[in-house]
């Protein structure tokens, strides 16, 4: 029972997990919430085989606050977002049908955002770089619009940048410009004391950036 009055039939080959996977009784988990969701974050990334390693928790983009559920060897994580219609997503197939996913432009924008999504700005940058063939600039350029929030952009470029992908990253350029950002840290909560200065993003670069291999 992850919910009180919400109930999980385990079939016995999930026995051992203690519940079935998340991907299978998600969508009736937010049904019974009467909260509109879409499956994010690393999670995503694994979908569009991205993930550089396997995430330790199952994780979902909600309209409203939940608590985590954690049951057995399954973690499930929600992370708020009021504007929900602004997200952009397309339905992944799961084992017993189509869940609401984040795109991939969608996944790196949010994976900045949610900044403790992620153990590390590190491995953010290694999946950004694993999800970077399946992006398009003209994709990513609609994320910026709808979202218009400058920081979450200049720090997704600036990482493009880092993974060495600057062509995709050349509408948000256009788009940074126009809005005439002020400079804010690559990594919040850094100390800036020696950071330098990055003009084409207007980022204070308070940390250093390793791409896991």
């Amino acid at each position: 029972m992850p919910r009180s009055g919400f109930y999980v039939i385990v079939d016995p080959e999930y026995r051992s997990l203690g519940v079935l996977p998340p991907s299978m009784w998600i969508a009736d988990l937010m049904q019974f919430h009467r909260v509109s969701y879409y499956v994010g974050l690393l999670t995503a990334a694994a979908m569009y085989g991205a993930a550089h390693q396997q995430p330790q928790e199952f994780q979902v983009v909600a309209g409203a606050i939940l608590r985590p559920i954690v049951i057995a060897r399954v973690r499930i994580r929600f992370f708020f977002r009021r504007e929900m219609n602004d997200a952009i997503t397309q339905p992944m197939k799961a084992s017993n049908g189509y869940i609401p996913t984040s795109t991939p432009e969608m996944t790196t924008f949010d994976l900045v955002r949610y900044r403790k999504s992620s153990s590390s700005i590190d491995h953010i940058a290694t999946v950004i770089s694993d999800l970077s063939e399946q992006l398009e600039p003209r994709r990513l350029e609609e994320v910026a619009n709808r979202s218009n929030e400058a920081p979450v952009i200049q720090r997704l470029g600036f990482l493009l940048d880092a993974v060495q992908r600057s062509d995709l990253a050349e509408p948000l350029v256009e788009w940074i410009r126009k809005k005439n950002t002020k400079y804010v840290p690559l990594e919040p909560g850094n100390s800036l004391q020696g950071a330098t200065r990055n003009s084409r993003w207007r980022i204070l670069v308070n940390t250093s950036i390793e791409v896991e291999s």
